[in-house]
This record gives structure tokens, C-alpha cells and sequence, in this order.
């Protein structure tokens, strides 16, 4: 129920200083969610020390969280669009508290596996409603600067995480800093709450709210978990072992023409489906996902090839590793704050030259991993993590705000569900391939070359290959400019 007893935030396009702090809200939650992507990479040795996990569980509990993420962010982002965003972000937050209150301390690996997978739920149930109420309260430039705020929080909390996770390791112990990695989410996600309740626009009255497709929440649900298993399932002995789990992938392509069929029906009935069939037919939303979900292919696989190859290559320590890093986040937050004034002036040309400058800037990671010598490694790394962070806080939110340019508001949270949906399917098929290159070139390697050299080889070879698929973002973003110029 809509709160009467005082007065709703300003529309979008009218001043209204609340609607900045309601962002500073939306942004906590954005940040701590996102921060628990890459956080916890750097803590897995820490953990399977303390807890004897084994390697397959070990992935579940990183890779479960992605999964759970992407599989809710539809059915929740068409439910925060339907009952109120605020209520779906109060409930997110208090959700993912509570689960990292659990994940602390969990004392085996399988209660932390199922309470990373329900942390990566509640972390998917906000994620849209962010998105949503930016489209709600902004409109015009503002809203082209509000989003490329939250693109800049994306990168930087993503980049940040094996920083502050190696600094809280530092600070609290192999044995129990990783437990503290997920107690600090616990009071920052409380505080929040009651922020959210004070400060974000207030749900629609009971009468406005629209009927639920059952239905279609099913079929997508299945359907994204259906292709993303085989993906965060890579088993221990390699990415091509096990060829049976690849049968997931079949009803994933079987689904996805019944449950267009549904969508379109149930939209024509009761103008209520839970992925407007609309969305499907806006070329600006379609290339937006394409760009997304090739963009962060690449992205999240060289993260993560990168602090294996810092800690288990080249000996350096989970603090060392994320300072390293650092410089990707420094520099794509600062990219993205300009490429949030510029966007309105050069619109999608940013995002072509921001990818341009992150493919350059992965070649000169390439050079510095394979060429540079030990001692001044570190240096050189930072230095292409600095050209990459440079175009990459140039991609992320000017392609959301373009992709939701002429998405109505009223379907902001579904629409920022389905580009998250591409991103974290983006982001798990290329990390798994990427990964899975790193990990075989390096065992095979280690024995006769030893950890430093193998390691170098087998990053090189692997982030070669990532970068094949930002080319390919470069490509779909010069075709969608060459479309816009037309």
C-alpha cells in the first residue's frame, strides 16, 4: 500500500535533491551485491583449508551465486514492476543479510554452497530494481548520468573485490577473514532498509497492481537455468569432461520457442506478460543485450585468469593481488562519470571507442604478462588494467541507457532484468571456456616449466582468447552505431 502520509518523489525530469539520495540507497545495494561477485575469489584457499572442500564444491560456491543471480532476475525484475520496487529492494536486502549472516558461519562446504545460492537469489531480486528506479525517477541527461553512476559502481565494485577481500584476509586471518568477507554485508544491507523505506518512490496502489504470469515466470526460469548449468558445472577434470551435462542445454533451445508463443498470448489477453514481447521487437534493446552479454564474456574471464595467475603463478599474496587490480577500478570510475555527461552529445560512439580502448588495452595485458619481466610485472599489468578500466567505465552504462532509450518506464525492471540476464550468461560461458583453457595449460605446464612460466603461458593464450569475444562487442556496437546513423 502507497504511503500517504508523505509526499512522493518528484517525477523524473523535476528537481528533486531526494532523488539523488534515493540513488546513494539503490547504490549500497548495487555495490555489496555486486562486490560478492569477485570478493570471495581471492578467499577459496582460505576456505577449503578451513572447511576441506573439495575443487567441485568450491566452484558451486562461486559459480552457484552467478547462477542464482541470473535465474531470478526476470521473474523478480516483472514483480518489482508489478507490486512496487521499493517493497522488492526492502525484501532483497534483508534476504541477503541474512544469508550472508549464514554463509559466515557456515561449518561445512555444503551449507556455505546453499547459502551462496540463496545469497546469489536475493543479490538478483535487487539488481532490476535498481535499474527500474532510475528509469522511474530520471529522464534525459540526468538519467544518462544516472546510469552511467551505477555502470561506474558496477566496475568499480567488481574490480574492488579481490582488494577489499585480500585486505580483510590481511587484517583478520587466513583462518577466519573469509568468514568476515560475508559479515560485512550483514550491516551494511540493515542499514539500508530502512533508508529504502524512507526514501525510494513508494509502491502503486493495490488497484494498479497487474496479474502474474504463473507461466512465464516458469518457462524463463527453467530455460535460463536450463543454459547456464552446463556453464557453472565445469567439473574438475576439464571443460570438455562429462559430455552429458551438455543435455541441459537442449530443453534451454526448446523452451525458448514455447515460451515466446506464451508470451506473445498471454499479451494479447491480458496485456500483462511477464517479458513484453515489445522488448523483443526494439532493435535498440536487443543490441544493447548482444553488447552486454559479449562485453562481459570477456570481462569476468580476465578477472579471474588474472588473480589465479597473480596467486597461484607468480606467488603474490591476495592483498598484493587485488592492489594490483586497483587500477582498473580507479580508472573506470572515473571514465564513467564523463561517459555519463558525454553520452547525450556522442551516444553510442562511446561505447564503440571505450570497447576499442579496453581490446587495446587486454593486448597490452597480454604483452605485460608474456614479455615483462618478473620484477617489474606488477607495474606493467597495472598499467594495461589502467587502459582497460579507461574503456571499460565507457561500456557498461552508456549501453544500458541506450538499450532503455525507448523502453517505457513501466517495464524498467524487466528490461534491466533481461540485460542482466545477458551479462551473467555472458559472463558464465566465458569464464567457464576461458577458465577452463587457463587451468589445463597451466597443470599440463607447471611441472616441466614450473608455476611462473606456465602461469604466464597459459594467461597469455587464455585472455587471448577473451578477447575475441570484446571484438566481437566492438563489432555489434559499430553495427548498431552504423544503424543509429541511418
Amino acid at each position: 500500500m502507497a504511503d500517504s502520509s508523505r509526499p512522493a518523489l518528484a517525477q523524473a525530469g523535476q528537481p528533486d535533491p531526494r532523488r539523488w539520495k534515493a540513488l546513494a540507497v539503490c547504490f549500497i545495494g548495487g555495490f555489496v551485491t555486486m562486490l560478492d561477485i569477485s570478493i570471495v575469489n581471492v578467499a577459496l584457499p582460505s576456505i577449503e583449508g578451513a572447511l576441506h572442500a573439495g575443487p567441485t564444491q568450491l566452484q558451486l560456491i562461486v559459480a552457484g551465486y552467478t547462477l542464482a543471480f541470473g535465474l531470478v532476475l526476470v521473474p523478480f525484475g516483472r514483480l518489482g514492476d508489478s507490486y512496487g520496487r521499493r517493497r522488492l529492494y526492502m525484501l532483497a536486502m534483508t534476504g541477503f543479510a541474512v544469508m550472508s549472516l549464514l554463509a559466515g558461519l557456515a561449518q561445512t562446504d555444503t551449507q556455505l554452497s546453499l547459502a551462496r545460492l540463496l545469497q546469489g537469489a536475493f543479490a538478483g531480486m535487487s539488481n532490476p530494481q535498481v535499474a527500474g528506479l532510475i528509469q522511474q525517477m530520471f529522464s534525459g541527461k540526468e538519467r544518462a548520468r544516472a546510469f552511467g553512476l551505477f555502470g561506474g559502481m558496477i566496475g568499480v565494485s567488481t574490480a574492488l573485490g579481490p582488494l577489499i577481500g585480500g585486505a580483510i584476509l590481511g587484517l583478520a586471518g587466513p583462518t577466519t577473514g573469509w568468514r568476515w568477507i560475508f559479515f560485512i554485508n550483514v550491516p551494511l544491507c540493515l542499514a539500508v532498509v530502512p533508508l529504502a523505506r524512507r526514501l525510494l518512490p513508494a509502491p502503486p496502489p493495490r488497484g494498479a497492481t497487474m496479474r502474474l504470469d504463473l507461466v512465464g515466470l516458469v518457462l524463463l526460469g527453467l530455460g535460463t537455468a536450463s543454459f547456464m548449468a552446463p556453464f557453472v558445472t565445469t567439473p574438475d577434470t576439464g571443460f570438455f569432461h562429462h559430455p552429458t551435462r551438455w543435455l541441459w542445454v537442449i530443453p534451454a533451445f526448446l523452451l525458448a520457442p514455447v515460451t515466446y508463443w506464451w508470451e506473445r498470448r498471454y499479451q494479447r489477453r491480458h496485456q500483462a506478460a511477464v517479458l513484453n514481447p515489445e522488448l523483443l521487437s526494439d532493435r535498440s534493446f536487443l543490441f544493447g543485450v548482444a553488447i552486454g552479454a559479449t562485453y562481459f564474456a570477456g570481462f569476468s574471464a580476465i578477472m579471474l585468469v588474472l588473480s589465479m595467475t597473480l596467486q597461484s603463478g607468480l606467488g603474490y599474496t591476495a592483498l598484493a593481488t587485488g592492489t594490483v587490480q586497483l587500477a582498473f577500478a580507479v580508472a573506470s570510475g572515473a571514465s564513467s562519470l564523463l561517459a555519463g555527461r558525454l553520452l547525450p552529445v556522442v551516444g553510442r560512439r562511446i561505447v564503440v571507442g571505450g570497447l576499442a580502448v579496453y581490446f587495446a588495452g587486454m593486448w597490452g595485458l597480454v604483452a605485460a604478462i608474456h614479455f615483462v619481466p618478473l620484477g617489474g610485472i606488477a607495474w606493467a599489468i597495472a598499467g594495461a588494467l589502467l587502459v582497460m578500466g579507461l574503456g571499460g567505465g565507457s561500456v557498461i552504462a552508456p549501453n544500458q541507457a541506450l538499450s532503455f532509450q525507448d523502453v517505457p518506464p513501466k517495464f524498467g525492471s524487466v528490461a534491466a532484468a533481461v540485460l542482466q540476464v545477458g551479462q551473467r550468461s555472458g559472463g558464465a560461458v566465458g569464464t567457464a571456456i576461458v577458465l577452463a583453457v587457463f587451468l589445463s595449460l597451466f597443470v599440463s605446464q607447471a611441472a616441466t616449466l614450473g608455476s611462473v612460466e606456465a602461469a604466464r603461458g597459459a594467461a597469455t593464450v587464455a585472455i587471448a582468447i577473451a578477447s575475441t569475444s570484446i571484438a566481437a562487442a566492438v563489432v555489434i556496437a559499430w553495427v548498431d552505431l552504423r544503424r543509429r546513423v541511418r
